[in-house]
């Protein structure tokens, strides 16, 4: 059995209760980090003191994510992947621990909505969408999360402070119509993070899950570029706005860090109260659907 080390193991050196949201000297995994959450993730993640390899198929953007880590003085290893195809999560995390010297964290955000260029998202009915659509992104947001679990555990369990991270969504909470796909690959990751939470404890290996909300991101660009759309979707947000990645990426960091070390098998939700059961219909104004004639 991996016995963690106690968070003031490994945080001394910093001052006051701040010492236990530190990282130093960890060493950390980020896919999805060319841009949006996983970028910011991986930004937050440097600033508390974590090493990093960062993955997405964006392999350029990638490079200004790993800038974005060194200015911050920590090392960045550069391993582009696409998680869509066959063994690409086993290699990856092979290649990142190999890297590294070991894993002790390891945040999946890779995820995709169906899409019509490779950029804009197709929102069509149910019995509309096509089953290729479908595959696409459960081979993605589930199966390569799923995957990478399984490749990353034995070098988690060989860390003294192992924490994984699923980057699931609101959208695997609750109702969200014409995201059928992408919802059900996200409330798999609450179900497979839940499961290896208990699975892993024994070994030391803390898993949880985040679910944002409505997110400033390039993936939700339809929407937050396009008023109507953007005026409904927050008119359901109790708090009235879209969240920002900076905002789930200190959710991310407080999950990996000393801080959270008694936290594990959780869903920690960051969306601004759309999901409170009745919370987007408490007295909240709100415009006609944009969707209803399409």
């Amino acid at each position: 059995m991996n016995t963690p080390a106690h968070p003031d193991a490994t945080v001394s050196s910093f001052p006051g209760q701040l010492a236990a949201f530190r990282l130093d000297g960890a060493r950390a995994l980020v896919t999805g980090a060319s841009r949006g959450i996983g970028r910011a993730c991986a930004e937050a993640l440097a600033d508390a003191g974590c090493d990093l390899a960062v993955s997405a198929r964006t392999t350029g953007a990638l490079h200004d994510t790993a800038a974005a880590v060194e200015q911050r003085g920590r090392r960045a290893v550069v391993i582009p992947a696409d998680l869509s195809t066959p063994y690409a999560a086993r290699d990856l995390a092979d290649a990142a621990a190999e890297a590294l010297g070991g894993l002790d964290v390891v945040v999946h955000s890779a995820g995709s909505l169906p899409t019509a260029d490779g950029t804009t998202p197709v929102l069509v009915p149910f019995q509309h969408s096509e089953q290729k659509d479908w595959d696409h992104v459960i081979s993605l947001n589930l199966n390569a999360g799923a995957e990478l679990c399984r490749a990353t555990h034995r070098y988690l369990a060989a860390s003294p402070r192992a924490s994984l991270i699923l980057m699931s969504s609101v959208a695997g909470l609750m109702a969200t119509p014409r995201m059928e796909a992408y919802a059900a690959s996200k409330a798999g990751q609450i179900s497979l993070a839940r499961s290896l939470a208990v699975a892993w404890a024994r070994e030391g290996i803390r898993v949880n899950a985040v679910s944002p909300g409505w997110i400033r991101t390039t993936m939700t660009r339809f929407a937050t570029g396009t008023e109507p759309v953007s005026d409904w979707l927050t008119s359901h947000v109790p708090l009235g706005r879209w969240g920002e990645p900076e905002e789930v990426a200190r959710a991310v960091l407080f999950l990996a860090s000393p801080a959270a070390s008694l936290l594990t098998g959780h869903v920690l939700v960051l969306d601004g109260g759309v999901s409170v059961p009745d919370g987007g219909l408490a007295g909240l104004p709100k415009p006609a659907s944009p969707f209803v004639d399409q």
